[in-house]
């Protein structure tokens, strides 16, 4: 399994950048997150967890795998979009997946080279496709690519966990931009600590 790297600099950093996240680093410890080096098949297992729960998420994704052996650009194409369905969600959720397939077989994408782009190309490029939005790109900056600098205003969970850390009853996006600035260039470790302040 890998999982998203980082160590004592980013968290020596951070803690002198921000006491009030330093203290909850120093309470919750090191966090493991799985990552999912494979870029194509991450954003499709972001596509099937969108609006559903982590566990129904999961069910959807093992029944996906079940179905086509192995998630590929040309297993998903070759598959009827019915049956994908079938593993449990909307027609039109099973239609963003046949579009991402086509987009990696025609070369809209490349997903072999996204590696090689900055964030922003790569939020821009994947956000062209349906049903991938700036959430979903910018889970894949963390959870495929392990880019270092991502908290994403989209992400309810973060916003969630920003308030509770500096006791907010509310968090305009200037706020947010401001604590997003203070934790650059490890903004991505930052958000490890927010996702598990959210339900504190």
């Amino acid at each position: 399994m890998y999982i998203f790297e980082y160590g004592q600099k980013e968290i020596d950093y951070l803690k002198s950048k921000d006491k009030k996240l330093g203290a909850a680093i120093d309470k919750i410890g090191i966090i493991n997150r799985k990552v999912t080096p494979n870029t194509f098949e991450a954003l499709i297992s972001s596509v099937v967890g969108q609006q559903i729960s982590s566990k129904a998420a999961a069910t959807v994704w093992n029944r996906l795998i079940e179905l086509l052996g192995s998630i590929t650009p040309e297993s998903i194409s070759q598959e009827d979009i019915s049956n994908i369905q079938v593993c449990g969600m909307s027609q039109r959720k099973a239609g963003y997946i046949k579009g991402v397939a086509e987009a990696a077989i025609s070369g809209a994408v490349d997903f072999n080279n996204l590696h090689t782009m900055t964030d922003e190309e790569i939020i821009k490029k994947l956000s062209s496709l349906h049903g991938v939005g700036e959430w979903t790109a910018e889970m894949l900056l963390i959870f495929s690519l392990s880019r270092p600098d991502v908290v994403s205003y989209k992400d309810l969970a973060i916003r969630r966990g920003m308030m509770n850390l500096y006791g907010l009853k509310e968090l305009p996006k200037e706020k947010f931009d401001k604590y997003r600035k203070r934790y650059s260039p490890y903004g991505s470790v930052a958000s490890l600590y927010l996702w598990a302040l959210s339900v504190m």
